[in-house]
């Protein structure tokens, strides 16, 4: 199978790096953390049959150069770079199909809430809207100390902190063997690998925060909710990163629906996330 077509458009305060696969209805995807468009190589050719895949790099990761200096992001030029990706692919206005993955998932969310003209439905998969919690100060305090290790002591301290605050407790924890023989992750070429370890430090320091502090409207949301998908992980239920998405279907009188793996389960089970997603696209 042939690779993608790339391209890049301009945006106010950045250019996008962009790749396209597939016919048919666009569908938008948008990565995790410090993941740029590479983040779904092992799903987007399995839904190019279907779709037109669109994925690409948020500005500031990778291959998508901010004009200025980095700064703290906003949720809201997020999204509004994803809208105005969909009108260069899908300059009709024809909506489009948006799954977006913790971080992207927020960004995904906002763009439902703002221009839900454009979204034939959003798959959200564990965005980490602490906001929405009754704990929601304590886990705020948490992303900032994980932000303060990585100022002070790098980025091997700040993802020990995140583990640990994230993961299951330790009496919870599978044995290391037992995890390590039921996830084989996919290899990805050393040059992918090192493109996204470079946007580690961009992330923790201007994406975490603001995107963890980040109160979606949930008016807008409630009003759009018959096009949106509150997704978690079988494997985090009780999760932190879980809760918001259970908070989120609550609030919508919904339920979540779970997709295989944990939070990073699109990398953990690619094929197996790629038939979830296949199959709930195929309901709308």
């Amino acid at each position: 199978m042939s690779g993608p077509k790339t391209g890049t458009l301009r945006v106010p305060g950045a250019t996008l790096h962009y790749e396209v696969r597939g016919t048919g209805p666009v569908l938008l995807l948008i990565p995790a953390g410090a993941g740029d468009a590479a983040a779904f190589d092992q799903v987007a050719p399995g839904l190019a049959d279907q779709y037109t895949v669109v994925s690409y790099d948020p500005r500031g990761m990778s291959r998508s150069p901010l004009d200025g200096p980095l700064a703290d992001q906003l949720v809201e030029e997020h999204s509004e770079d994803a809208y105005r990706l969909l009108d260069l692919v899908s300059p009709g206005g024809e909506p489009a199909y948006v799954v977006g993955c913790s971080s992207g998932a927020i960004a995904a969310l906002d763009l439902l809430a703002r221009h839900p003209e454009r979204v034939r439905l959003a798959i959200a998969h564990e965005p980490p809207l602490v906001e929405l919690l009754p704990d929601a100060a304590k886990q705020r305090a948490f992303f900032a100390e994980v932000r303060e290790a990585h100022r002070r002591e790098g980025l091997g301290a700040a993802v020990a902190v995140m583990s640990a605050g994230t993961g299951p407790a330790e009496s919870d924890a599978p044995p290391k063997e037992e995890k390590e023989a039921a996830v084989e992750l996919p290899p990805r070429p050393a040059e992918v690998l090192d493109r996204m370890m470079a946007n580690f430090p961009y992330f923790l320091e201007h994406i975490l925060c603001p995107f963890t502090s980040y109160a979606p409207d949930v008016a807008a949301l409630r009003a759009a909710s018959e096009r949106l998908v509150p997704a978690g992980g079988r494997d985090s239920h009780g999760l932190l990163l879980y809760r918001p998405a259970a908070a989120l279907a609550e609030l919508l009188d919904t339920e979540v629906m779970d997709f295989p793996g944990g939070h990073s389960g699109l990398s953990e089970h690619p094929e197996e996330f790629t038939e979830a997603l296949r199959e709930t696209l195929s309901r709308r």
